[in-house]
């Protein structure tokens, strides 16, 4: 109850107070190519329930065939723009109004498309999708070079199911049986803290 509580005003003073920016983003995201400003994606919550989340759009909407689920830094369709704005994560901003609905938390496992949970044993469902998916969590951090190290593999989608993907796995574990508040509000802060070095 209280970190859903924190989480509803948290992410609506955060709405009020970056909606300047974010109204800038979306222009920008317009003008930079073709296509909405948002980004939408059917991705797995909690207790299993699909819900769409939203980021500002990276890439061209019809850049080359359809590509992988994972995205590396020398992927093609990332625009110019969208570089900018998958390194300073401030295309995760729009994931505020899906804390507001209640489909994520600030803070929790990142939620991923129903091909990779599917690849999860039936015990790390069960206990990773027993709380809401966050925006941030201990595997963001960790694995801040995601994008980098998929760019230097042959097939980059093979290496994350085969190395990212078990440790995400691990970190979300870990997350959920030992979270707490104080926790919560430690890796909020080294976000903020990555955010604005970067």
């Amino acid at each position: 109850m209280i970190k859903r509580l924190f989480d509803l005003v948290a992410s609506s003073i955060g709405l009020a107070v970056l909606a300047p920016v974010m109204a800038v983003i979306g222009i920008l995201v317009k003008r930079d190519s073709e296509g909405p400003a948002l980004f939408k994606q059917e991705r797995i919550g909690r207790s299993g329930r699909p819900f769409t989340l939203l980021k500002f759009r990276s890439m061209a909407t019809a850049p080359v065939p359809a590509g992988p689920l994972v995205t590396a830094t020398n992927d093609a369709r990332i625009t110019k723009l969208g570089s900018k704005l998958r390194g300073t994560k401030l295309d995760e901003l729009p994931q505020l109004i899906n804390v507001v609905r209640g489909d994520m938390s600030i803070v929790g496992p990142r939620p991923e498309v129903a091909r990779y949970v599917a690849m999860w044993s039936e015990d790390d469902r069960r206990i990773i999708l027993s709380v809401r998916p966050g925006i941030t969590d201990p595997a963001s951090l960790q694995l801040r070079r995601e994008e980098e190290l998929l760019a230097e593999q042959a097939d980059p989608e093979a290496f994350y199911r085969q190395e990212l993907l078990p440790q995400k796995v691990r970190h979300y574990r870990d997350y959920v049986e030992s979270r707490s508040f104080g926790t919560d509000l430690v890796l909020i802060l080294r976000t903020i803290s990555r955010v604005i070095t970067h």
